[in-house]
């Protein structure tokens, strides 16, 4: 036998962040933990929409039509009236996670505005960084790199997610504006809005080099972006355009559609009718891939322009 033992070939477990990855986690792992926390809570909030919480409303749908839904949407919910932000109706639970994802977007910019960087150049310990082994360069690369990747990964899911959910279950949503509105709003841009707050941040932290001015600054500039995204042709155009078209059928015990009779709640109505059951789609509209696509195109613009600049304002920074 060898005296020399032979040693176990090592192990390779997962990739372990290092270097200035590392330090951005490790430096902000309390954002970390509540961005994972929302996006794990959003995201559950939409599979339950997408199936036990649409059950009730979707029973109705079938039972009754379009009157169906309304009778759910405007019964008050134990918590609040409808349409407050507390409504326990489904109309309502349907647009809270663009809510969610409009406040995200704000957060993420007063993030980046206060604690990711002035808070850092306000307390020397950026200056304290360049002085070792990082550039202020590749410091500035890790500020931005490591948080876009985390909001693109999280709000991409929730995008995908409510897709899915638009797909299955807007039928359930009351007519007006705020399908519309809704349809018009989540996509790509979503992700794209975002990553927009992240640079509108970062160049606010840079330019103030301090932390209340620059969450102020970056906060005030984020929610002038989901204002015009919200109301602004060719986004949404949530005032100027028409509602989505709208499908609805009543099904016979034949299989035959036919109008609905506007029956309501009156079975009696129903069975003369013979309806045994009613359908409701909303029509895609043909102009929803151009104005994400515009949209998107529009931030992810700024946001490379916002990029440049807090590179450029960084490298009179660091020479000064």
């Amino acid at each position: 036998m060898s005296a020399t033992a032979t040693k176990a070939p090592a192990s390779r477990g997962l990739p372990v962040p290092r270097g200035l990855v590392w330090t951005v986690l490790r430096l902000h792992r309390t954002a970390l933990w509540i961005w994972t926390g929302f996006v794990v809570l959003t995201a559950a909030l939409l599979l339950w929409l997408y199936g036990p919480g649409a059950a009730p409303t979707q029973h109705l749908l079938d039972t009754f039509g379009y009157a169906g839904v309304q009778e759910d949407a405007w019964t008050v919910g134990f918590v609040g009236t409808v349409g407050s932000p507390f409504s326990t109706a489904y109309n309502d639970l349907f647009q809270d996670p663009a809510s969610l994802l409009n406040i995200a977007s704000f957060a993420v910019a007063v993030f980046a505005g206060g604690s990711l960087i002035a808070r850092e150049l306000e307390s020397g310990t950026a200056r304290l960084a360049w002085t070792q082994s990082v550039t202020p360069a590749h410091w500035l690369a890790a500020k931005l790199a490591v948080p876009a990747l985390l909001i693109t990964v999280g709000t991409g899911l929730l995008t995908a997610l409510y897709r899915m959910l638009w797909s299955a279950h807007s039928n359930l949503l009351l007519a007006g504006i705020g399908p519309r509105a809704l349809y018009f709003s989540v996509g790509p841009a979503t992700v794209a809005a975002p990553l927009f707050g992240l640079a509108v941040g970062v160049l606010a932290g840079l330019v103030l080099r301090r932390t209340l001015p620059a969450l102020a600054v970056a906060g005030l500039a984020q929610s002038a972006v989901i204002a015009f995204r919200t109301n602004s042709w060719p986004f949404q155009g949530s005032y100027q355009q028409p509602e989505l078209s709208v499908r609805s059928r009543a099904i016979t015990s034949t299989g035959a559609e036919i109008p609905d009779p506007g029956c309501y709640s009156d079975r009696a109505c129903l069975a003369r009718h013979d309806v045994v059951r009613f359908t409701r789609e909303y029509l895609p509209s043909p102009d929803y891939w151009p104005r994400q696509l515009l949209e998107t195109g529009v931030l992810l613009a700024a946001t490379a322009i916002l990029v440049a600049a807090a590179f450029g304002v960084l490298r009179r920074r660091a020479t000064s």
